[in-house]
C-alpha cells in the first residue's frame, strides 16, 4: 500500500509540476521579469520585497528554469502524497474524482488564501511576514476543515459549521499591506490572474493524474 502511495505521488507530482512549469514559463515568468525591472528602479521603496544585492539568486536562463521545475515537481509530489493518502482512506479513486479533489486542493491552498493575500509580484506592498504566514496557515486549515464538514458528513448542522469556518478568516481579515508597490497596478493584476490560472491547472493535473494512477495500480 505504501509503495502504491509513493508511486502515485511521484508520477502525479511529476506531471503536475511539469504542467505548472510550462504555464509559468509562458505567462508568469515574463510578468515577474517585468516587475523586477520596476523593483530595481525603486530600490529604496519599503515594500517588504526588496532584494538583497549580496544574497544568492539563480542565474537567468537554464539555472532559474531548472530550479523552478524541480521546485514545482517537489511541491507536486508532496501534495500528491496527500491526495494518494486521501484516496487510500476513502477507497475510491479515478481521474474524475481526482479532478474534484484537485478543485478542493486549489480552493484550500490557493483560492481561499488569495482572497485576502493575492499572489505578490516582486516589489508588491505587503504586511509583516509573520502575520501573513499566520493568517495563511489559519485560512488553509479553516478552509480544509470547513470543506470536509460540508462534503463528508452531509448533516446540515455540520455543514453550517463548515461554512462558518470557511468564512471566519475573511471576516477577521488578512494583514493589511504596508507602503506602496513598485509595479504598476495593471501588471500586478495580470500577475495575480496568471498565478491563479497556473495553480488551478497544477491542481487539476495533480488530481486527475493521482486518481488515474491510484486506480491503475489498484487494479494491477
Amino acid at each position: 500500500m505504501f509503495r502504491r502511495i509513493v508511486f502515485v505521488a511521484a508520477l502525479a507530482g511529476l506531471i503536475a509540476g511539469l504542467v505548472a512549469s510550462g504555464v509559468q514559463a509562458l505567462r508568469v515568468v515574463p510578468l515577474i521579469h517585468a516587475a523586477e525591472v520596476f523593483e530595481a528602479a525603486a530600490p529604496t521603496m519599503p515594500t517588504g520585497h526588496h532584494h538583497d544585492d549580496e544574497g544568492w539568486a539563480p542565474a537567468e536562463g537554464m539555472e532559474r528554469v531548472g530550479l523552478t521545475v524541480v521546485a514545482n515537481v517537489l511541491v507536486g509530489i508532496g501534495f500528491g502524497f496527500l491526495l494518494a493518502s486521501a484516496f487510500t482512506l476513502t477507497g475510491k479513486a479515478d481521474w474524475r474524482r481526482g479532478l474534484l479533489w484537485g478543485v478542493a486542493g486549489f480552493a484550500t491552498f490557493t483560492l481561499a488564501p488569495s482572497l485576502g493575500l493575492p499572489p505578490e509580484v516582486p516589489g508588491a506592498a505587503a504586511g509583516p511576514l509573520a502575520d501573513r504566514q499566520l493568517w495563511w496557515i489559519g485560512t488553509v486549515a479553516a478552509t480544509a476543515i470547513g470543506l470536509a464538514l460540508v462534503v463528508f458528513p452531509r448533516r446540515w448542522p455540520l455543514a453550517l459549521l463548515g461554512v462558518a469556518l470557511i468564512a471566519a478568516p475573511h471576516l477577521i481579515g488578512a494583514p493589511p499591506a504596508v507602503g506602496e508597490g513598485s509595479a504598476p497596478a495593471a501588471l500586478a493584476r495580470d500577475f495575480v490572474i496568471a498565478a491563479l490560472v497556473a495553480s488551478l491547472l497544477f491542481w487539476l493535473a495533480l488530481g486527475a493524474a493521482a486518481g488515474f494512477f491510484f486506480r491503475r495500480f489498484s487494479a494491477a
